[in-house]
């Protein structure tokens, strides 16, 4: 899995790339964390390259939703492909989590 980051206005855009599953989520779940220690207020995850991801992977997810609500701060996804959307469909992670077609909608609507 690769991870890139980018900021526009005051959001950072995070975008996975490949599998998130068990031997790659401690990865993204140091990334994101550090992103949101950082102060990061809003956060979009773009998921347009992601392949597939795992209990393992939803559970970091929760975690910075988790970390981002107790200051305030909000996380967003953007173009989920139809399989990663049953995902998260699946597990309920669409009922707190806000998803959106493209990077630019995801931060309009942050």
């Amino acid at each position: 899995m690769d991870i890139s980051e980018d900021r526009k206005a005051d959001a950072v855009i995070l975008a996975l790339s490949g599998k998130l599953d068990a031997t790659t989520a401690k990865t993204f779940e140091d990334k994101i964390l550090g992103v949101i220690n950082s102060g990061t207020q809003r956060l979009v995850v773009d998921l347009s390259q992601l392949e597939y991801v795992s209990s393992s992977g939803l559970r970091v997810f929760l975690l910075a939703a988790k970390r981002l609500q107790a200051t305030d701060g909000k996380i967003v996804l953007c173009a989920l492909k139809d399989q990663i959307r049953q995902v998260f469909d699946l597990a309920g992670f669409s009922s707190f989590l806000s998803t959106y077609g493209s990077r630019d909608e995801a931060i309009k609507g942050l």
